[in-house]
């Protein structure tokens, strides 16, 4: 049977299959997951029918144990269900998974594996996740390929259907789900004869239903619970033979060989390798490597986990194999050994083989493993003196159990081209070689391959692109290392990374950069210019950069680079590839509107007429760099951590440094404060202060996401000794001090919210400008953020007064004009040096703490923010713990010094010192002064008795310490909303802050229950349909929670007063931040966030307000309505953002009855607020 080609990565391949299956999806997001359930909702939108000629159910749960509740209830419905999952959410389904599979339900979980939480969150690919779900009773099926995934996919959901056994089908998350590749795809109609449908019929028939009515789900006592838990045994004895049946069928129809376990190698191998997932593909091609060179070796790809077949297994080996070795992706710390090693030992004992078995660990959060280590674990095994137990990739300098990389390992691959892309996050880079992977594999006999690497910033961090195209089949799951083609569309990156390393002779480097031919000499780094010179590379420069913003792309130069990649490769012919372009513009860019598909046509012509072939100049091969390595200003000195840890991974060198490094961080902390010794210089353009223009509002300082902007007050005397550029004005309100507005070149990310918040009457005292001429600022903003503290000259609590206040948390990951971030930078402003933080996973832990990088600093006495995240579901409840904990500490001591100042032997200041900090314990203002003069009078008097040695010991917990719960609205609206219920139920002294983007941000922008009608969000592609939930209404229903809704782009001092006030308050506060997102599409771009919140509130699509429950004690109205009844356009306001305008195109049938409906919502909204402020007055 010929099947048809198409590019897909692994996520659709098995999307693609388990919506020919299932009836309904029961979805929630989780990376990287997500694109299956994405896909899956967006073809149903769209009608596609499943095998059974109807559309699939999706429905969105608010959690992975939600989801996989609803796969169980719907499967006792009667209903063909699957839902998809990853990591932390496979852990959330575990308790279904056993009543799923206890109950005989044939659903599918199909799982992009991955690793698990432990000292540190990890979103990349192993098997820990589905490691920890094997003793669940679910069959388990792994996929080594993208092309496996399409074709046994298949077989799960058959076998499922015949056994009644759920499975796993499980494949290598990142490596395999998000690899691209060009595979053969099922056809529905070929698949439909395979199902059995009596065996669908007798499911039907075993649903719940009142006119056959039976119980399930009881509860059973010691007698019989064993007899009854041994009684499902058959079926599982029964399953292989199944799964080996409809491995059959796919064998025949698609030209395959797929067994429960593939043997490859050499008939009389004497060692052999055993592995399942995506290094089954690098075994494979390293085993036929060295069976050329005369070695007899050989490998089993195990596709069947669970069960485990030992028969077929044994069947599988060759009778003279001597020796093997078996390979885990997963850790289970204390165990003997990993779980497949376990499996291959028994069932190597169980066949009575004298054969030696050996383990091996490998791979963890997608590291890859190479021919070279794989070379390594054949010539341990043959060795006499070889390690039993042993790591592949890495360098164990600890506990010794690495194994070193073969050398002169030459895997070769004829006819393959490889290229590199180093790429900006959201300049499009990523999805330009998506689609240039599609273009080619769709439109040519080449065959495909496409894998993407990231650094842990959001978008503004650096992506790498990893593209090969070659005549046949491309099985090579690790990162490009001798590319002929790399381009580099970031020209910063010229001093951060080594650009071309491995690159072949003779290839070609493509550079976007805004320089000159004849500059190039001044700005490349004399080490770069030997290499081009030296490996006589074809040398191409572009100013893309420029090309994009005369179009109105902005900073997306995606079009721009991908025509240049075709012109230069000549991969296919250029007139082909820009026609096939342009095509793709339609298809990806069609729902924006003609005007963005016109532009980024206009791009696609002007990037092949754009390229500059640079002539390189014969003395580059003897560059050497003048003088001393420029250090950047603020890094002369580095923390050992930033230069052994940080600097490396930075520089994408993280992969060679072995486990020592890591001694003393074994449990995944980090020092505070690192962000601020990268000075990335991401930016193109940067903010330049013109001081005679200024009004010294501060506005520019508050608003900025990364902290790179700040007022700087400083002495005559400090003026004077400051570097060139430190120029100042006199500073109002500040007497005999001089004011500057500092920027930081070097950490900014050039968004210019600063300039469009400026509202200076004189005209904009801030314009952004190039990079190049600003970088001279870098050293005056060092000397200016490290001069001494001055005492605020205005009230902290003021717009103006917090921005004198050092912010501690600063250059965070988070995108360009981010509206999250500034919010986080204030709290801090006002409360770092005494606040903890329990942040749930999401946007704000990437962007608040992602290695190496931690955002979150200290002032000038070494205060600030301690902070940690422990998961999502759970992060409320986290922090109240963490609040619970510290108050007991507080209130024995609290004990402790009443106690002391009671004794004979406390006098004067210090017994005044004592009585005045218990009784003000808890008060946070003027916290820090109490302790400070409390400690001072022990001293000065001498811990001289138990209770004041106590004080002392416990120090750290005088201080009243401000608590915070940060999150996102997909965590305190969906999964954590039950421990945020409780934890403001509780009526304890916490502060719960929520970034409220209305969608799943960090996973893509799926639909929230904070979501509003008509939104398209992933999980909601025709358009979300239910009304957003009102938290902080719920939240008030207490009558003791401080509650407000802010957003700072509108009203700044409405969003201070509710900050201040929920953190004085003595209970539980709410705070539900509005946070303009890149997910939201804002048509003016991310510089114009802060306008943004400012439209949103104007047209009341956002309502401020602040419920003080302190003030009924007084007689007055908690409630305040802080926004004016709205002035300006609600449609327009929706029609400005994608997510809404997009809709008019996915389903303009529907589109202005749902834009309707949410303006409806937003006044039923508002007029709830305006009975709760005038009810106040009118009921008594």
């Amino acid at each position: 049977m010929s099947r048809k080609f198409k590019t897909m990565d692994g996520n659709q391949a098995a999307a693609h299959v388990s919506y020919g299956f299932t009836e309904v999806a029961a979805i929630y997001p989780i990376t990287p997951s997500s694109p299956m359930p994405e896909h899956v909702d967006e073809w149903s939108a769209s009608g596609r029918k499943n095998i059974f000629g109807n559309t699939v159910q999706v429905v969105e749960m608010q959690s992975e144990a939600a989801a996989a509740a609803a796969v169980h209830g719907s499967l006792q419905a009667g209903a063909l269900t699957t839902t998809f999952t990853s990591s932390q959410g496979l852990l959330l389904m575990i308790p279904n998974l056993y009543k799923v599979a206890g109950e005989l339900l044939p659903g599918v979980f199909q799982v992009a594996a991955r690793a698990l939480a432990a000292h540190a969150l990890a979103i990349f690919g192993d098997h820990q996740d589905v490691m920890a779900a094997r003793a669940t009773g679910c069959a388990m099926l792994a996929e080594s390929s993208v092309q496996e995934v399409m074709d046994l996919s298949a077989v799960a959901h058959l076998t499922a259907i015949k056994t009644r056994v759920p499975f796993i089908n499980f494949f290598d998350g990142f490596r395999t789900s998000h690899e691209i590749q060009k595979i053969q795809i099922w056809d529905y109609e070929d698949l439909k004869p395979l199902v059995d449908m009596e065996a669908v019929q007798a499911f039907r028939e075993r649903a719940l239903n009142p006119d056959a009515p039976v119980t399930r789900g009881t509860a059973e006592n010691p007698d019989v619970y064993f007899q009854h838990r041994e009684a499902s045994n058959k079926f599982y004895l029964a399953l292989p033979d199944v799964v080996e049946h409809y491995m059959g069928e796919v064998n025949k129809l698609a030209g395959t060989n797929y067994q429960l376990f593939n043997y490859i190698g050499a008939p009389d191998a004497t060692d052999v390798i055993v592995t399942m997932g995506s290094s089954a593909q690098v075994v494979e091609s390293t085993v036929d490597y060295l069976n050329k060179l005369g070695r007899k070796v050989g490998f089993i790809n195990v596709h069947l986990f669970r069960p485990f077949a030992t028969d077929r297994l044994l069947k599988a080996l060759p009778k003279t194999v001597e020796r093997i070795a078996v390979l885990d992706r997963t850790k289970e710390p204390g165990a003997l050994a990993e779980p497949l090693f376990l499996d291959v030992q028994a069932a190597v004992v169980d066949g009575g083989l004298n054969v030696k078995v050996i383990a091996g660990r490998y791979g963890l959060s997608s590291k890859d493993i190479i021919p070279a280590d794989v070379v390594a674990v054949f010539d341990n095994l043959a060795s006499e003196s070889g390690k039993k137990f042993f790591t592949l990739g890495i360098n164990d300098d600890v506990t010794f159990l690495s194994l070193e990389r073969a050398q002169g390992v030459d895997v070769h691959t004829e006819g393959l081209s490889e290229c590199k892309f180093w790429g900006f996050g959201s300049d499009g880079t990523v999805g330009a070689n998506k689609s240039a992977i599609k273009i080619i594999g769709d439109h040519t006999d080449l065959y495909a391959q496409a894998y993407f690497d990231y650094d842990s910033k959001k978008s503004g961090g650096v992506t790498m692109s990893h593209l090969r195209f070659g005549k046949h089949p491309i099985n090579l799951p690790y990162l490009i290392t001798e590319p002929q083609f790399v381009a580099c569309h970031r020209q910063s990156y010229v001093h951060d990374y080594d650009l071309i390393r491995g690159i072949r002779k003779g290839g070609t480097f493509l550079l976007n950069c805004t320089w000159t031919p004849e500059e190039l000499t001044e700005h490349l780094p004399a080490k770069l210019r030997r290499e081009i010179a030296e490996k006589e590379l074809n040398f191409y420069i572009i100013n893309a950069a420029k090309i994009a913003s005369e179009i109105g792309l902005g900073g997306r130069i995606n079009m721009v680079t991908q025509a240049a990649f075709f012109k230069l490769t000549e991969i296919i012919p250029v007139d082909e590839a820009i026609k096939y372009l342009k095509d793709s513009v339609v298809t990806s860019y069609g729902k924006k509107g003609q005007n963005i598909v016109d532009m980024n046509n206009a791009a696609i012509d002007a990037g092949v007429d754009a390229l500059v072939k640079v002539d390189v100049p014969a003395d580059w091969k003897n560059a050497v760099e003048e003088g001393t390595k420029a250090t950047k200003p603020g890094c002369e000195t580095c923390p050992s951590f930033v230069q052994n840890i940080a600097q490396p991974i930075n520089a994408q060198a993280g992969y060679d440094l072995p486990v020592s490094t890591f001694e003393g961080y074994e449990d995944g902390t980090l020092p505070a404060g690192t962000a601020a010794y990268e000075k990335r210089g991401a930016a193109l353009f940067v903010p330049k202060w013109l001081p005679e223009n200024c009004i010294q509002c501060n506005q520019c300082s508050i608003v900025c996401p990364h902290a790179t902007i700040r007022p700087i007050l400083a002495t005559e005397e400090e003026v004077a000794a400051a570097p060139a550029h430190f120029d100042t004005i006199d500073a109002l309100g500040a007497k005999d001090l001089k004011f500057r507005i500092a920027v930081s070149p070097l950490d900014c990310l050039g968004c210019g919210n600063c300039v469009d918040i400026c509202p200076s009457p004189k005209g904009k005292a801030i314009v952004m400008t190039s990079i190049d001429s600003e970088i001279e600022q870098a050293e005056a903003w060092a000397y200016g953020v490290a001069l001494p503290t001055k005492a605020n000259p205005m009230k902290k609590d003021t717009v103006k007064g917090s921005q004198f206040e050092k912010p501690l948390f600063e250059f965070s990951g988070a995108c360009a004009g981010c509206g999250e971030t500034p919010y986080a930078k204030l709290i801090t402003q006002l409360f770092g040096d005494r606040m903890m933080i329990a942040n749930a996973t999401g946007c704000s832990s990437i962007w608040g703490a992602s290695m190496p990088a931690s955002p979150y600093t200290t002032n000038q006495q070494g205060q600030g923010p301690s902070w940690a995240n422990s998961l999502f579901e759970d992060n409320a409840e986290y922090g109240y713990g963490m609040y619970i904990g510290t108050k007991k500490i507080r209130e024995q001591l609290v004990a402790t010094a009443v106690a002391a100042a009671a004794a004979a032997t406390a006098t004067g200041e210090l017994k005044a010192a004592l009585e005045d900090w218990a009784e003000k314990a808890q008060q946070g203002a003027g916290s820090r002064d109490r302790v400070n003069r409390l400690l001072a009078a022990i001293e000065a008097e001498g811990a001289t008795t138990p209770e004041l040695q106590e004080i002392v010991a416990k120090k750290q917990y005088l201080v009243k310490r401000s608590h915070w719960i940060f999150g996102g609205d997909g965590w305190a609206y969906d999964i954590g909303f039950g421990g945020v219920d409780h934890v403001l139920a509780s009526g304890e002294d916490v502060n719960i802050f929520v970034f409220d983007t209305e969608v799943y941000s960090n996973t893509g922008g799926q639909a929230s229950k904070s979501t509003n009608v008509a939104a398209v969000a992933q999980f909601a592609a025709s358009g979300k349909r239910t009304k957003k939930k009102d938290l902080g209404m719920m939240a008030m229903s207490y009558g003791y929670v401080y509650v407000a809704q802010i957003a700072m782009g509108a009203d700044k001092n409405q969003m201070m007063k509710a900050i201040t006030e929920a953190e004085a308050y003595p209970g539980p506060s709410l705070i539900i931040a509005y946070s303009p997102c890149i997910n939201h599409g804002i048509k003016a771009g991310m510089g114009k966030a802060q306008e943004e919140q400012r439209k949103a509130v104007a047209a009341g699509y956002w309502d401020l307000y602040r419920y003080n429950p302190a003030l009924k004690e007084q007689g007055k109205n908690p409630f305040s309505l802080d926004s004016k009844e709205p002035t300006e356009s609600f449609q327009d306001f929706l029609k400005g953002e994608v997510r809404y305008a997009s809709l008019a195109k996915a389903a303009p049938d529907v589109a202005e009855e749902l834009f309707a409906k949410t303006e409806q919502d937003a006044k039923e909204r508002r007029l709830s607020y305006v009975r709760l402020q005038k009810g106040f007055e009118d009921v008594k």
